[in-house]
C-alpha cells in the first residue's frame, strides 16, 4: 500500500529586486537590530573625520593658514611686556652723591639753620587762576613733581647764605620722564599764563606777583627755570616792584629762582630764594654741578646692576 507524500511546506514568496537594484534588502524583524548596532559606528566614525580635519587645520605646512591666512598670535598687553629701556631707581645713597653742598657754592654758604621767615610770610597765599594757585603751592611745598609716596625726594639738601640772606632748598627726584616732562612743560607755559597776577594771604593782605622766564645753562635731558617776585602791590604808574635788602619782611619784595632738570628717569628741582639780590652764580652752579652728578650717580646704578 503505498503512502502518499508529505506535504512540503510552502516557500516563502520571493521578493524581487526592483530593477537596478543591486543591494539585497535586510530580511523582515532584522532592520531595527542593524540600525541599533551600525548608529554609533556611524558617529565615531564621524567624530574621527572632524578630528583628523581640525589637527590637519592647526597643523604645519600650507594647510595651517586656512582659507583666511594665517591666524596671528595673541596680542600681549604692553604692561606685561618687558622694558628694554627702563632704567634702575636710584638708591638713597646714589641720590645723595647728586646733591650740592656748600662747598660748591662758596664761602658765603653753609647748612641751613632752618626755614626762612619770608617762606610763610610771602609764599603763603592763594589765588584765583588754577595755574596761578598752583605755583604758589609749589613755591611753598617745594613739592614740584607731586604730593604722592612715588615722588617723595629721594635726597634733600638745604643751604643758606649767611651774608645775602638767601636759602636754597635743592632735591633729587625719581619718576617716570613722561610726566617729569609734563611738570616742566607745565612751568614752561607759567610766564604767559601768570605773567602778573595777585595773590592773597590769610590776613586779606593782597601780594603783587610776576613770573618770568630764567636762562639755564645746558644740563641735562630737559630743564626749566622761572624767576617769580612776591611783593606789595605795585603802583598804578606801572612801576616796578623795587628789591630791598632787609632780612624783615615789612615791604620786601621776594625773589625765588624756582628750577628743574631733568636727567633720564630722576630729577633735580631747586627753589633760591631771597629778599636781596638774587645769587646767579648759586643758582647756575646748583644746575651745572647737581646734573653733573645725577649723571654718574645714573651710570653708576646701572653698572652696578
Amino acid at each position: 500500500m503505498q503512502h502518499a507524500p508529505a506535504a512540503r511546506p510552502s516557500p516563502a514568496p520571493v521578493r524581487r529586486l526592483p530593477p537596478g537594484t543591486t543591494t539585497r534588502p535586510l530580511p523582515a524583524g532584522a532592520t531595527a537590530s542593524h540600525h541599533a548596532a551600525t548608529g554609533p559606528l556611524l558617529a565615531a566614525a564621524l567624530a574621527a573625520v572632524l578630528a583628523l580635519t581640525a589637527s590637519a587645520c592647526v597643523g604645519g605646512g600650507r594647510g595651517a593658514e586656512g582659507p583666511f591666512g594665517p591666524v596671528p598670535p595673541t596680542a600681549q598687553s604692553p604692561a606685561v611686556l618687558p622694558s628694554a629701556e627702563l632704567p634702575p631707581v636710584l638708591t638713597r645713597g646714589q641720590a645723595r652723591a647728586a646733591l650740592v653742598g656748600a662747598d660748591d657754592l662758596g664761602e658765603a654758604w653753609e647748612p641751613t639753620r632752618g626755614a626762612a621767615t619770608w617762606r610763610d610770610e610771602l609764599l603763603k597765599a592763594t589765588a584765583e587762576r588754577p595755574d596761578c594757585r598752583r605755583l604758589l603751592d609749589v613755591l611753598y611745598t617745594e613739592e614740584l613733581f607731586g604730593t604722592g609716596a612715588a615722588t617723595a625726594p629721594r635726597a634733600t639738601a638745604a643751604l643758606d647764605d649767611v651774608d645775602g640772606g638767601a636759602q636754597l632748598h635743592y632735591r633729587v627726584t625719581s619718576y617716570r620722564a613722561a610726566d617729569l616732562d609734563r611738570t616742566l612743560a607745565w612751568l614752561g607755559t607759567l610766564p604767559d599764563t601768570c605773567g602778573r597776577f595777585e595773590a592773597r594771604d590769610a590776613h586779606g593782605a593782597t601780594r603783587d606777583v610776576r613770573v618770568a622766564d630764567l636762562t639755564l645753562p645746558e644740563a641735562g635731558d630737559d630743564r626749566r627755570g622761572l624767576r617769580v617776585t612776591v611783593g606789595d602791590p605795585a603802583p598804578d604808574d606801572g612801576e616796578e616792584p623795587r628789591a630791598d635788602t632787609r632780612t624783615d619782611t615789612g615791604g620786601g619784595v621776594l625773589t625765588v629762582d624756582l628750577v628743574a632738570v631733568r636727567v633720564g628717569d630722576d630729577a633735580i628741582s631747586l627753589t633760591n630764594g631771597t629778599l636781596g639780590t638774587p645769587a646767579d652764580a648759586a643758582t647756575r652752579t646748583s644746575v651745572e654741578v647737581g646734573a653733573d652728578r645725577l649723571t654718574e650717580a645714573r651710570r653708576q646704578g646701572r653698572a652696578q646692576v
